[in-house]
């Protein structure tokens, strides 16, 4: 193919109205051609997508790139901080004339920029800490994170379903290992003739799965205040905010994190109200390390996060998973994801 006929059909295949977002400029033969970007449209970027290649060929970059693009067009992001090397987005960069020749090659002006960034952490981390009530998890993903097997987690449903009907709170693992204990215990045969047979055998695990966790930091995640999704959401001056989840101590508590992503996912579907297409996003995830999410996973929860993948959409929100291995994602997950970014 000649060089005409090359960048004439790049041209025509990232040919398109509206703003976007500069991924780089199309190459042939080693050489990268300014008059060809490659753009992605900033109206679809609810419709997901993935960021995949091996480790150190750039995908880190591609990240920061997209996210500070999208902060300048007003578009918040949530980044996920596993490996601690997000927190420059906070500082405006050092000019070098390899990083100037290179916007130059792709047609890009760069010049130094600091963004609007809140650090969050669930743990020790430097950051505003966030927290989540036992009720808000739910007995499907608070029985994930304890590693039940189905006979327990009915155990845990009945404890949720109890606390609902006699309308009593359920904020922090201290709640839950109380009316574990009580219906287990002096309420036994009351609750069984209300509820059926109550499976008394899984209480002693259960609360050493529930110690397990305390060992693990989770006391300090579960309870109040719980964060508010319009936290996530905040516009300065004009700029996305640029909210950093720090994971970097998470790599060792998967469960944990995975969690918690699953939870924020379905609270803000739950939460946000249906908006259809729109000219750019209200928020956008990057999740990386995106198989400490899907490692292990029962197919229950495979199915509600694809059921969330699906329709989260629509609430205005995209979702774009970092990983070394597309087939990190299952195949169901991997279908709803739009753009597909491969470091080679």
């Amino acid at each position: 193919m000649s060089k005409e006929d090359f960048v004439s059909t790049m041209q025509r295949g990232y040919s398109f109205k509206g703003d976007a977002v500069l991924l780089g400029a199309a190459m042939l033969d080693g050489k990268a051609f300014a008059e060809a970007p490659v753009r992605l449209p900033l109206r679809t970027m609810n419709r997901h997508g993935l960021i995949s290649g091996a480790t150190g060929t750039g995908k880190t970059k591609t990240l920061q790139m997209i996210a500070e693009q999208l902060s300048e067009a007003g578009v918040p992001t949530l980044l996920m901080d596993i490996k601690g090397d997000l927190s420059g987005l906070a500082m405006p960069g050092t000019p070098a004339p390899a990083i100037s020749e290179r916007h130059a090659t792709i047609g890009s002006e760069w010049s130094p920029s600091a963004y609007p960034v809140e650090f969050l952490t669930l743990s020790d981390e430097p950051g505003a800490r966030l927290r989540a009530t036992v009720l808000e998890f739910g007995p499907l993903l608070f029985s994930r994170l304890l590693d039940l097997n189905e006979t327990q987690s009915s155990l845990v449903a009945l404890v949720y379903k109890f606390c609902d009907d006699k309308h009593l709170p359920l904020l922090d693992l201290k709640d839950f290992k109380k009316v574990l204990e009580y219906i287990t215990g002096e309420a036994k045969a009351n609750v069984t003739a209300e509820y059926g047979l109550v499976p008394t055998t899984s209480t002693s695990l259960i609360l050493r799965k529930l110690i397990e966790l305390e060992q693990q930091g989770a006391e300090q995640f579960f309870g109040e205040p719980s964060f508010e999704m319009p936290d996530l959401m905040r516009v300065v001056d004009g700029f996305g905010a640029i909210s950093i989840l720090r994971l970097s101590d998470m790599q060792n508590r998967p469960k944990l994190f995975s969690s918690f992503m699953l939870q924020m996912l379905a609270e803000l579907y739950a939460t946000l109200p249906e908006v259809g297409d729109m000219e750019k996003p209200k928020l956008v995830l990057f999740i990386d390390e995106a198989h400490l999410i899907f490692d292990d996973a029962e197919k229950s929860l495979l199915d509600e996060i694809e059921t969330v993948i699906k329709l989260i959409r629509s609430k205005g929100v995209g979702i774009f998973f970092c990983t070394q291995m597309p087939t990190d994602v299952p195949d169901d997950v991997l279908s709803q994801l739009g753009m597909k970014v491969q470091h080679a």
